[in-house]
């Protein structure tokens, strides 16, 4: 084989084999650069079902994107052989190491690869993914230090469809092995019990694998060792390991973090990898050198809180947390833990008023839903009917949870997992609140807060009145005596801040200035977000007002740039706080029609990162980003990559678009801090900008017709439950509205056909968002574009087609073609495949598409269960 040339590959090397192929190194005489090539074998090549599952594998690494992950660079098929083009990774493997170490690895190196390994398993997991063959072995460290995992061939994408696993999988169990009941795929000295038993594999195990290496690493040999694979796999459903052969070295937080990995009952065992992390992390920091007294200081204020001791960490096993969730919040320590969730709204979870369970939104298989974690049992199940769910807030009594979807009020009730309807939304919904009598409070971009019953009925009623230079009132929060709430109001400097209400009259009384994000923590904690960070300060529960000095609580909060108010941050009856920190890292790629990446945007991007639109040759990305607290509208080079700022001052710009000249842009902004107006700012000028529509309620734009002459807008709040108009560019620029339907029916997303003629539009008025075409501006008959769902619609200014998302996350393209007055559309077809949270543009002529994507796991939801201000 060495020698052998597949297309521009020549092969120089044989590296082993991994999973079910064999792996090469081979030099890539199109780009330069030698890789790993993992070649499907002989007898293989004409079994369909085994291709397939070499293809699945691939689809797998591909959803994988982390530093400490083998990257792959593609799926080529070349003379009837398939084969995947990786990373070739150089260095030792994990197993080489500790084999030459004597008589262990240094602690120290053990913290940084464990860690490293972690890091990488966290990513796996947030993307569904199980390796479930986690070994030294696979695992390579390069003469840098930087750890790798390799050989994902084993990994199973979690909640999948098949339900069957085939023994061809399972490269290092005998086939006398396969004999037994059940079906055993891993290796035996570092598989799970239930592995060992033949049960089916979940992240849970990776933890397990992830303890036996750091065991080994620590001790110098494998925790559970024997002659054969049978004695072998006898030892771990039925021993222990010989924790007295760890160095006494050894701190006590890393053998805690070893026994909660090592726990045969997966039950009992830690149920995420991120608590891992904070352990590593802990333990490194002891490890260093002590700060010098002013860091320390510094540091030490969250440290007086408790902050994240190492010897908790491990609290989310659930053999910890029960006893803890059951005895209260008085007679415990404050304790930490994080909780890894799918791809989903980061600010779409909830603490139940006991502090024992968390709903939260994922995205799993295309679907959108609401997910619910029990962390007594510390497993996720998904919600029926709750497809699309935003901002859930819980029942006084945690058994029901209230959210928006689909331009409505529902509730499902968990005994029953019955979802009925309560009332129709308001425009732009917020968070809302549930009282013990049955009272839920809800609020909207503009307006008072309204109350209606959780039973159901009409739409709302304000409960509060907006004071003179007032433009909204939001994010209710009811105090312990379920009459009197908490609500942040927004308008002019003088009369914006937190506000104290009740259901007893619409009179409203200040508690604190701005327009801090806040919560309201039992039993008389106002929790804000400030610089970043979350403080608490008591409340005097006679008068409502604030007393004493803020507390530290949390470091870092997200605090959503482009909504006045809304953070990630809940809190529960019982004492617990629950919050996610920043947002993940983003990078714009260019993808082609088949998926392969082709090349990247600028640099990784931790800014909130948002893609908006391109000018209408393609050259120019129009982005929001926020960088030291403002959040503007920047344009990005598509060639180059390179960024300059377009809109600058302190309020926040939001959607925007470029003229055809490249000369002027037209975008939303809140310079008032009250509601979505649009603005229009010449870019080769220093001067400010220009308001174009100044309503009562909210608008921002969503194209700009290819004659320059209209520009496509969306409209929110008070008069409007979500509809698109036209705002002229030319004469008295009087707006009108093109496409409009009964609420609580929206519409959104407008966009321009290439000759302007027609406008595509998402709209939910069927119960679920399909894409439309209409002519522009009218009249004329509309007709759908999409089958089966789909949202995010982009219209190629060359082409004759049309581009949208469909509900499994499929980007789906439609020919269109104009005959007369009318609009003759095909079926859709696949393009290729998104993932949870991209955004994309097509390019001018349809075949590329920048694709702005996550590339580090979201942000775990941090809990600190009875949060105590700290002792002085």
């Amino acid at each position: 084989m060495i020698g052998t040339r597949i297309e521009q590959y020549e092969i120089t090397a044989h590296l082993g084999s991994g999973g079910m192929g064999h792996v090469y190194q081979a030099s890539d005489s199109r780009l330069g650069r030698s890789v790993a090539i993992k070649l499907l074998p002989d007898a293989f090549v004409q079994d369909a079902d085994r291709a397939a599952r070499f293809e699945r594998e691939a689809r797998v690494l591909a959803s994988l994107n982390h530093p400490n992950i083998a990257a792959l660079y593609g799926l080529e098929r070349s003379e009837g052989r398939t084969f995947l083009v990786m990373e070739l990774v150089p260095g030792e493997t994990l197993a080489d190491r500790i084999a030459r170490a004597r008589p262990a690895v240094p602690l120290d190196e053990t913290v940084s690869i464990a860690r490293q390994i972690a890091e990488a398993l966290a990513d796996a997991h947030q993307n569904g993914v199980v390796h479930r063959d986690l070994k030294p072995a696979n695992i390579k460290i390069t003469p840098n230090g930087i750890v790798k995992v390799l050989d994902f061939g084993l990994a199973k994408v979690l909640a999948s469809s098949e339900g069957k696993v085939d023994s061809s999988l399972s490269p290092t169990i005998t086939n006398a092995a396969m004999t037994r009941a059940g079906l055993i795929l891993g290796t035996a000295a570092y598989m799970s019990p239930e592995q060992a038993k033949g049960l089916e594999a979940d992240k849970r195990s990776d933890i397990w694998a992830f303890g036996c290496i750091l065991f080994e690493m620590l001790a110098g040999s494998r925790p559970f060792e024997a002659p054969d694979v049978a004695e072998t796999l006898a030892a771990v459903i039925l021993r222990e390991p010989d924790w007295a052969r760890l160095p006494a070295s050894v701190p006590p937080s890393i053998r805690h973090l070893a026994r909660s990995c090592l726990e045969r009952d997966r039950a009992k065992r830690m149920t995420d990898i991120a608590g891992a992390i904070f352990a590593l992390d802990d333990a490194r920091e002891v490890s260093t050198t002590p700060a010098p007294q002013a860091e320390r200081a510094r540091s030490g204020r969250f440290a007086a809180a408790g902050w994240i001791a190492a010897a908790l960490i491990a609290v989310a096993s659930a053999v910890v947390l029960v006893p803890v969730l059951r005895r209260g919040p008085a007679e415990q320590p404050t304790m930490h833990l994080q909780v890894g969730t799918p791809d989903g709204d980061p600010f779409t979870f909830a603490l139940s008023p006991d502090g024992r369970s968390l709903v939260f939104q994922a995205t799993v298989n295309g679907r959108t839903q609401l997910w619910l974690r029990r962390f007594e049992t510390g497993e996720d199940r998904p919600l029926a009917d709750t497809d699309g769910g935003l901002h859930p807030w819980w029942s006084p009594d945690s058994l029901s949870i209230a959210f928006f979807a689909d331009g409505l009020i529902k509730r499902i009730d968990l005994d029953s997992s019955f979802v009925r309807r309560v009332a129709t939304a308001p425009g732009n919904p917020r968070p809302g609140a549930w009282n013990r009598d049955g009272t839920i409070l809800v609020s909207s971009a503009t307006g008072p807060v309204l109350k209606l019953a959780a039973e159901g009925g009409a739409a709302g009623e304000p409960v509060t009145a907006l004071l003179p230079g007032q433009s909204s009132h939001r994010f209710a929060r009811f105090l312990p005596d379920g009459r009197r709430f908490l609500l942040l109001a927004l308008g002019n400097e003088d009369v914006k801040g937190i506000y104290l209400g009740s259901l007893d009259d619409t009179a409203i009384t200040r508690v604190m200035d701005g327009e801090p994000p806040f919560a309201f923590l039992p039993p008389d904690f106002l929790l804000v977000a400030r610089q970043g960070a979350v403080w608490a300060q008591r409340l005097d529960m006679a008068s409502g007002r604030p007393r004493g000095e803020l507390q530290p609580v949390a470091p870092r909060i997200l605090v959503e740039a482009q909504t006045n108010g809304l953070v990630a941050l809940s809190t529960s009856s019982s004492g617990s706080v629950a919050y996610r920190e920043a947002p993940a890292t983003r990078q714009l790629l260019w993808l082609d029609r088949a998926g392969r990446q082709t090349g990247v945007l600028g640099e990784r991007d931790e800014s909130q990162l948002q893609l908006f639109s391109s000018s209408p040759d393609g050259r120019t990305l129009v982005l929001r980003r926020t960088v030291n607290g403002n959040t503007d509208v920047w344009l990005m080079d598509a060639a180059r990559g390179t960024l300059r700022r377009s809109t600058f001052g302190p309020a926040v710009d939001g959607a925007a678009l470029l003229s055809a000249d490249g000369r002027r842009i037209v975008y939303a902004s809140d310079p008032k801090d009250t509601l979505w107006d649009i603005y229009e700012r010449a870019l080769d000028t220093t001067g400010g900008e220009s308001p174009l529509l100044t309503d009562s309620d909210n608008e921002y734009p969503f194209d700009w017709s290819p004659d320059g002459r209209h520009v496509l807008f969306g409209m929110n709040g008070m008069k409007s439950n979500g509809d698109i108009w036209a705002l002229p560019m030319f004469g008295d620029r009087k707006p009108f509205t093109v496409v409009q339907t009964p609420a609580p029916a929206f519409e959104a997303n407008g966009q321009f056909s290439p000759g302007g003629r027609w406008i595509a539009f998402v709209s939910n008025e069927s119960g679920r968002n399909e894409v439309y075409a209409q002519p522009f501006p009218g009249p004329g008959t509309k007709m759908q574009i999409s089958v089966g769902g789909g949202t995010a619609v982009r219209w190629p200014r060359q082409g004759r087609e049309l581009f949208y998302v469909a509900p499994d996350g499929q980007l789906m393209s439609v020919d269109v073609s104009e005959r007369g007055s009318t609009m003759v559309a095909g079926m859709p077809r696949r393009v290729l495949s998104l993932l949870p949270g991209d955004e994309y543009i097509p390019s001018p002529d349809g075949q590329r598409f920048v694709v702005n994507r996550i590339v580090s796991p979201p942000p775990p939801i941090s809990i600190i269960l009875n949060w105590k201000p700290p002792q002085r």
